[in-house]
């Protein structure tokens, strides 16, 4: 290959999404309540559910909305101080700000994971909350995680934006904590340019969910799950009006099909481009933990032996001449996965040294399961040789 590949476009639509958008067009019936029962929104709650194994499902408009329903469903009281890894997008800490709550920041190591020592000496009394950031799809100790969670009785919410297809011990990440959110934005597994779902096994929470995401009046009929819990609550919670619209859920629903393969290809485009940065002694990329079966749309690794942050940048530069763009996730200006960005957090932030070292040398590049072999190479050989053109002396 002689130019860079995209890797910013995902996968054509499925066409059999068409012929339901058109009908959605051709009728203007939009709106996720004005069928009676079955309209595409519902349908994709269903299948969403039984895809993950879990029993009630509630599609809204983007992850940052299910994370946000999901606290203000387990009804925290205002201040309440949730737990989220230091690593994440801005989104995250957001919605917790967002459902009157206090984000408290835990440190992450060089392999992205939080660092449970960190993660257990936070988790005190004044913890009400714990949302776990799988952030760009790797997972931390879940065991550890829930094993503290639970001898203190403290619910989990997953955010597992990137992670639809991981798995933990087998088990579907998004289904271990009390609420796993999913999203549906470009960039993720499942494309509908925006768009989120939250899925638990419990009817109450499920029910306050429906509620708040905007069920006016009596739509929550049409959702045909836990009725009595519905009627509990009905006039009691605030409408937040983040509901998700038939288009998106026509746009969603036929790519469930298409998980599975995009995991796999995924995976094996991830690894081969891994296993060749891995080669190079300045560049490395973390291995899973042993129970994970990571479902990756892109790639991260570390500088090793970059002293100096005009090394960094002069790394992020070679590859951007050579068409590749290469995120160094604390040298990228206002980047909204640095902490210290977050100025929105009330308090003063925490010195977290673990988590600024490594953001100062983690790299991002997408590897979208559609790559060819070709593609792949070009990536990585891009990468191989920035880095041997800037630790040039070192190499020789």
């Amino acid at each position: 290959m002689t130019t860079a590949p995209n890797v910013h476009d995902a996968e054509p639509i499925p066409e059999a999404a068409r012929a339901e958008i058109d009908r959605l067009l051709n009728s203007g019936d939009l709106f996720r309540y004005t069928a009676p029962e079955n309209a595409p929104v519902a349908l994709l709650e269903r299948e969403f559910a039984e895809f993950m194994g879990a029993k009630y499902a509630v599609a809204v408009a983007s992850c940052s909305a299910a994370l946000f329903l999901s606290l203000k469903a387990l009804d925290l009281p205002r201040g309440a101080r949730v737990l989220v890894p230091a690593f994440t997008f801005a989104a995250v800490p957001s919605a917790i700000v967002h459902a009157d709550c206090q984000p408290v920041l835990v440190e992450v190591g060089e392999n992205y994971r939080i660092d449970m020592a960190d993660f257990e000496a936070k988790l005190d009394d004044s913890i009400a909350a714990i949302m776990i950031s799988h952030m760009r799809g790797h997972t931390s100790d879940m065991d550890a995680i829930m094993a503290l969670a639970d001898a203190r009785g403290i619910p989990v919410v997953e955010d597992a934006a990137h992670s639809l297809g991981t798995l933990w011990h087998d088990r579907k990440i998004g289904t271990i904590g009390k609420i796993g959110c999913f999203s549906f934005q470009s960039y993720k597994m499942i494309n509908a340019g925006e768009g989120g779902i939250l899925i638990t096994d419990d009817a109450d929470l499920v029910a306050r969910a429906v509620i708040m995401s905007g069920a006016y009046e009596h739509n929550w009929r049409k959702h045909p799950v836990v009725q009595d819990r519905f009627g509990h609550w009905q006039n009691k919670l605030p409408l937040y009006n983040t509901r998700m619209q038939n288009l998106s859920a026509a746009v969603i629903r036929p790519q469930l099909a298409e998980v599975a393969r995009r995991v796999r290809d995924g995976r094996a485009n991830h690894d081969y481009v891994a296993g060749r940065l891995n080669a190079s002694p300045f560049l490395t990329v973390p291995e899973p933990l042993a129970a994970e079966t990571r479902a990756p749309d892109s790639i991260q690794f570390n500088l090793v032996g970059f002293g100096s942050d005009a090394e960094a940048k002069a790394f992020q530069d070679a590859t951007a001449a050579i068409g590749v763009h290469v995120q160094v996730f604390g040298l990228s200006d206002d980047n909204a996965r640095a902490f210290w960005n977050w100025q929105f957090i009330p308090g003063k932030m925490p010195d977290l040294p673990q988590t600024r070292a490594m953001l100062m040398r983690a790299c991002d590049v997408r590897l979208p399961a559609r790559l060819t072999r070709a593609e792949l190479d070009f990536i990585a050989d891009a990468l191989l040789n920035a880095a041997t053109q800037v630790k040039g002396a070192e190499a020789a």
